[in-house]
């Protein structure tokens, strides 16, 4: 048997790199791609939680001022303790 060439070596190694090249392509496509769907997804769930977040503190900090201005107009309209809560 022959030993391989040079020439033969070269053609032997761009095979098997164009190989892992076209295979890395066919194979994971499907998979970048649901790996990026599924980020953008959960991106977008966060921002909602985010401003869900934000609202739900808005909403507590106009309860809040509210009791605080009934409490203070309670304490006005009579000066009896308010009982504890």
């Amino acid at each position: 048997m022959e030993p391989f060439t040079l020439t033969q070596w070269v053609v032997v190694l761009l095979v098997f790199f164009l190989g892992i090249f076209l295979g890395g392509f066919v194979f994971a496509s499907t998979k970048w791609k649901r790996r990026y769907r599924e980020e953008s997804r959960l991106r977008a769930e966060e921002v909602k939680l985010r401003e869900e977040e934000v609202r739900r503190r808005e909403v507590l900090e106009a309860e809040r001022k509210h009791f605080e201005a009934r409490d203070i107009a309670a304490r006005a309209h009579d000066d009896r303790p308010l009982p504890p809560r």
